[in-house]
C-alpha cells in the first residue's frame, strides 16, 4: 500500500511540475528520468532480476524517443508556421547534449571507437 501512495504522489507531484515548467525543464526531468531507468535497470541486472530489468528498459526508449519526437514537432512548427522560434529550442535542447559529447576525453572516445569495432554485438 505504501508503494501504490507514493506512486500516486510522484506522479501528482511530477504532473503538477510539469504544468509549470519551461520546455528546458521538461527536458531536463527526462533525463533525469532516463538516468533513474538506467540505474534501476543495472542494478536489476546486477541483482539478476530480469522481469524488473526487461520493465525499466522499454521506459528508456521511450523516453528517448520522446525526446526527439518533441524536436521533431518543433521543427515541423517551423517549418509550417515560418517561425525560427521552434529552431532556437531545438538549438538550445542540443547544445547541451552537444557540449557534453564535446567534453568527453579523447582517450575515452578512442577506447569507446576500438570496443565498438572490434566487438560486433556492442
Amino acid at each position: 500500500m505504501y508503494g501504490r501512495n507514493l506512486k500516486a504522489y510522484r506522479k501528482t507531484n511530477l504532473e503538477a511540475e510539469l504544468s509549470v515548467a519551461d520546455p528546458h525543464r521538461v527536458i531536463q526531468m527526462m533525463f533525469e528520468g532516463l538516468i533513474e531507468r538506467l540505474s534501476q535497470a543495472k542494478g536489476a541486472i546486477l541483482r539478476n532480476d530480469l522481469e524488473y530489468k526487461s520493465d525499466r528498459i522499454p521506459v528508456l526508449a521511450d523516453r528517448m524517443f520522446a525526446l526527439y519526437d518533441y524536436m521533431k514537432e518543433l521543427l515541423a512548427k517551423a517549418s509550417v508556421s515560418l517561425d525560427v522560434a521552434p529552431i532556437d529550442e531545438v538549438i538550445n535542447l542540443i547544445l547541451p547534449i552537444k557540449q557534453a559529447w564535446d567534453q568527453i576525453p579523447n582517450d575515452i572516445k578512442e577506447e569507446t571507437n576500438q570496443k565498438i569495432l572490434n566487438d560486433p554485438n556492442y
